[in-house]
């Protein structure tokens, strides 16, 4: 009620108190014992204790990972004219402050002896670059739980910032990397002929692997050696979901290490997530975008 009693007040120089009341279900009289309560504020003050609710919200809805800039882009998109400048100062003033990024550490594994794929891509990480299902990069990472090491491997749409397949295991063996591509390959639209970009990881160097891509007809594509800003597009994940997920909890168990990786995944990386790289949009939204125009985002799993 205060927060719909601070829009009314607000806004009062541009809609009829009476219209507003009736639009937003509040009484009359209810309005009215707010403004004697609190006193006649500003339409500035009002305002800014209306955005500092809906800044809350936002920042709580993004699992305290959103700074200004994801925030005043949400507000926007939702029709609170807000700057970053202005969602800043408020963030302060609410004492909201986004996880901060760490180091991320490469884990490569190179085999020396291995067959080298010429690089497709050339840094050509941008959204706007690609369709989706066409440019694909991959990664594996290590996630150290109670019982010992759990590994992930992912598979990232470009176009589009999806994971669009993803495994774990207890090993490192090329089926970890495999069952990843063939979750992209039938589950997440990945399409014949896309590139798959990877770093010299002995998993993608190895007969297996090459035989998997030629089979279904992935075009492999890798970077230099030692270089991570020639995989940047994978490892950025892996630098997000360990500041923004992995970092913030102790995992006992392998089995809660994976789940947690499957809701941060398909729950909140893909679909509510919002991303600069694509004009803060979430991957699903984009994904959408490219096939629906005017769908909105898919539904969060259950």
């Amino acid at each position: 009620m205060n927060e719909k009693s601070a829009l009314i007040e607000a806004e009062k120089d541009n809609y009829p108190i009476d219209w507003m009341c009736t639009q937003l279900e509040v009484a009359r009289s209810s309005f009215y014992a707010w403004r004697a309560r609190v006193g006649t504020t500003t339409a500035t003050e009002a305002r800014r204790e209306v955005l500092k609710v809906e800044i809350a919200r936002i920042f709580d809805q993004q699992r305290g990972t959103a700074g200004c800039r994801r925030v005043a882009a949400q507000l926007n998109q939702e029709g609170f004219e807000a700057s970053v400048g202005l969602v800043a100062e408020l963030m302060r003033e609410l004492g909201l402050k986004a996880v901060q990024k760490r180091a991320y550490k490469t884990t490569t594994v190179v085999d020396g002896r291995a067959q080298v794929f010429e690089d497709k891509l050339g840094r050509g990480f941008a959204p706007e670059s690609h369709s989706p299902g066409t440019a694909l990069v991959g990664d594996i990472t290590y996630l150290r739980t109670g019982q010992g090491w759990l590994y992930l491997a992912t598979v990232i749409d470009l176009a589009t910032r999806m994971v669009i397949g993803w495994q774990t295991a207890t090993h490192l063996r090329t089926s970890l990397v495999i069952d990843a591509l063939e979750m992209a390959r039938t589950q997440g639209g990945a399409k014949k002929n896309a590139i798959f970009h990877s770093d010299h990881g002995s998993q993608y160097t190895s007969d297996e692997f090459i035989n998997y891509s030629q089979q279904h007809g992935f075009i492999q594509s890798m970077g230099r050696t030692g270089v991570c800003w020639d995989n940047a597009a994978a490892e950025s994940f892996f630098a997000t979901l360990k500041n923004e997920m992995y970092h913030q909890q102790v995992f006992t168990t392998r089995g809660r290490a994976r789940f947690a990786v499957a809701e941060y995944i398909e729950v909140f990386y893909n679909r509510r997530r919002r991303h600069s790289s694509l004009g803060y949009r979430t991957p699903a939204r984009a994904w959408a975008d490219h096939h629906e125009p005017t769908t909105a985002d898919p539904p969060a799993a259950a």
